[in-house]
């Protein structure tokens, strides 16, 4: 069999692609992003999928090769130079190669396509024409079709053809690749969700999206998988999972561009038609981003204080319009209960009384007049399905952005929901209640909370805890 010229492998970041506002190449970006990368990666990958290299000009795609190669030292450099025609991909190809590019990273054409015969001459026309070495590339999400490993198989022959990235995610092609190519190719990983599992079956690196936001993580994947310790790389990946498939399904360049840029690091701004705000993210996706890189200590967690109510719980509810004196005279339930440590701990002040008492006219007023950063959520267990008796959620502590929101408007709303229904179900909560009374629930979390799970299983105890304290002497 003879040598390949090179065998692409380790951890490769598919770069975006830095424009400014007036849709230009903002060059000195790029060259800050490849320096920010540099250090933690085994190569560069510039012009591929999300570069948006479909909307760079030939002299727009081989200037930022140059750049490429002019900041990658010894590292190599992958270029994507796929399109949709094969005399395109040869103009690009030979662009890159002579750009100074490593290797070639060739997607299957798309928008028309070709018979499997037409994919293989494709690929085989472009490896005879220059001398670089050429990756192929399966991405069925937005080619529509796969790259048939049949084809592939016949392709790993031709001296030149020396890997495949694989983005589709399908663990199943993958493998099946790996057992009939996998001899005289090296397969790379291009799905960020499934690194380990296509690692673990014989993959030697991965071009990811993500690579460029924490490369360090897939650093430490890869290497536990080489020294056999699977518990640390599922560890690992698991820590990544979230961002990663946010990533693979909202747009990579898009979201990698917001995460960069919330990590101080100018990514610019994606070309038209593609839009950062309004289009493939929205505002509660780049909530999740934001939430998801303080996690991994990518970003610092806004510093604010939580403000817990102490005194009588009765007279807790006067930012609602009702006094102690209110909650003794209409012999309203009212009840405490708090749960967990540090910033994901959770305390939660419920009222409750009739509908025709004072709590029946604040509870319609809170939902009717929001107030701006307390704004009331009405308690729902799932989609279109509220609890009895009717509850609305108001924040204690002012909600500064849509990432704290979503700590109010997410775990805590279900865990409320299911702790009315649980002890509704213990006749903790009288059965007839459920449609004559109504209740308002104080939850006091942390701005600075991080984690989802911990957060429900926090307010459903204290929400129970609240519930039994209203009502356990009934």
């Amino acid at each position: 069999m003879t040598e390949k010229p090179f065998k692409p492998a380790g951890v490769n970041p598919a770069l975006v692609t830095p424009f400014t506002k007036d849709g230009t190449v903002d060059e000195a970006a790029f060259r800050r992003l490849i320096r920010f990368v540099l250090p933690h990666v085994d190569g560069l990958v510039p012009c591929g999928t999300t570069g948006e290299f479909p909307y760079l000009k030939p002299a727009e795609h081989r200037r930022l090769v140059e750049i490429a190669v002019e900041e990658a030292g010894d590292k190599p450099v992958i270029a994507g130079t796929g399109a949709e025609s094969t005399v395109k991909a040869i103009e690009l190809t030979r662009g890159a190669q002579e750009a100074g590019a490593t290797a070639c990273l060739i997607v299957t054409p798309y928008f028309l396509h070709p018979s499997d015969k037409g994919i293989y001459q494709h690929y085989y026309e472009i490896a005879r024409t220059v001398d670089i070495p050429i990756i192929l590339y399966n991405i069925p999400q937005v080619v529509d079709a796969y790259l048939p490993r049949r084809v592939v198989e016949d392709l790993a022959d031709i001296p030149n053809i020396v890997g495949l990235k694989d983005s589709s995610g399908n663990l199943t092609y993958t493998m099946e690749v790996l057992e009939y190519a996998g001899d005289r190719i090296n397969v790379l990983i291009g799905h960020d969700e499934v690194v380990l599992n296509a690692l673990a079956g014989g993959c030697s690196g991965m071009i990811l999206a993500s690579a460029q936001v924490y490369p360090e993580v897939w650093q430490a994947v890869l290497k536990a998988v080489q020294a056999g310790d699977l518990a640390t790389a599922r560890e690992l990946q698991r820590k990544v999972q979230k961002l990663s498939r946010i990533f693979c399904r909202l747009g990579g360049g898009v979201a990698v561009k917001q995460a960069l840029k919330m990590m101080g690091v100018d990514a610019g701004v994606p070309r038209k038609p593609l839009k950062s705000v309004g289009g493939a993210l929205i505002h509660e996706d780049r909530a999740e981003i934001q939430l998801e890189l303080e996690k991994l200590g990518k970003i610092q967690v806004p510093t604010a204080d939580c403000r817990l109510p102490t005194g009588p719980v009765s007279g807790r509810f006067e930012a609602v319009g009702i006094t102690a004196e209110d909650v003794a005279a209409h012999g309203m339930h009212v009840g405490t209960g708090a749960a967990g440590d540090g910033v994901e701990a959770i305390q939660i002040d419920l009222l409750c009384g009739a509908k025709s008492s004072p709590l029946g006219e604040a509870w319609a007023y809170q939902l009717t007049y929001p107030r701006h950063g307390y704004e009331a959520l009405t308690t729902i267990l799932e989609p279109n399905l509220t609890v009895r008796p009717s509850t609305l959620i108001l924040p204690v502590n002012e909600l500064g952005d849509l990432r704290q929101a979503n700590m109010i408007y997410g775990p805590t709303q279900n865990a409320v929901a299911q702790a009315i229904v649980d002890r509704l179900a213990r006749d903790v909560i009288p059965e007839p209640l459920m449609h004559t009374h109504v209740m308002i629930v104080q939850a006091a979390v942390h701005p600075q909370a991080l984690d989802r799970r911990v957060l429900h299983h926090n307010a459903y105890e204290a929400t129970c805890a609240a519930i039994d304290d209203a009502f356990g002497g009934m």
